[in-house]
């Protein structure tokens, strides 16, 4: 279980030393990242180097209406710093006025930055926003443009990710791209149902309770 989790703190008044016990916490457990603000990438790159624990951050975040070119700048400082994996946040607005073109464009464009640099790229399709068909044609346009994964949410807009939008998007993108689901994702039942509906990482920050309860599980009881 702790393989597919990216153990995430994104709130704005986190501090050093609560990105300090993430690391830890990731590393003891053996978590697949940590997601975390880029203001703390470096840190995080420092002190998981070797580890095999990954680096990833978030961009555009959390309104995906960031330009472009910001996008793409904020990747590749991340990279630079040591992120191997970004999650950038789909222009939302763009999306839902059709604007299909502009959407592709903003995600190739921040798939390339990532691709040179060696680093993954995921899109933050913030499904609680988009309809079932816009949730579809997101997944299609990063499939298209190059994203490596899609993943349901931010956790800082109306709600989180289901088990009917995680089943949609993995149909849309096929078998070959990695799906996340996060937000509201809190426990060993939540995880799970998440894996079996097509999900490949999750995001959450109830990390520990989700693989204390598996590993307890596995052994007989909670």
């Amino acid at each position: 279980m702790a393989s597919h989790i990216d153990h995430t703190l994104l709130k704005p008044d986190a501090t050093a030393a609560d990105i300090d016990q993430l690391c830890a916490e990731a590393m003891e457990h053996r978590f697949a990242s940590v997601c975390i603000n880029s203001t703390w990438v470096k840190r995080c790159a420092e002190i998981l180097m070797g580890s095999g624990v990954l680096v990833c951050t978030v961009v555009g975040f959390p309104l995906g209406a960031s330009l472009t070119e910001v996008k793409s700048y904020e990747a590749r400082r991340a990279i630079e710093d040591g992120a191997c994996e970004v999650d950038m946040v789909l222009n939302v607005g763009a999306m839902k006025s059709g604007m299909t073109n502009l959407v592709h464009a903003d995600i190739a464009a921040v798939a390339s930055t990532c691709h040179g640099l060696g680093a993954r790229l995921k899109v933050i399709l913030e499904t609680c926003l988009l309809t079932k068909d816009e949730i579809v044609r997101a997944s299609e346009i990063a499939k298209a443009a190059g994203a490596d994964f899609v993943k349901t949410s931010t956790g800082f807009s109306t709600g989180g990710a289901t088990l009917e939008d995680v089943a949609l998007m993995r149909r849309a993108v096929g078998p070959v791209l990695g799906v996340k689901a996060s937000g509201g994702v809190r426990t060993t039942e939540d995880a799970n149902a998440m894996l079996n509906a097509g999900a490949t990482r999750i995001g959450a920050s109830a990390s520990i309770a989700i693989v204390g309860a598996a590993r307890s599980g596995a052994s007989g009881g909670y």
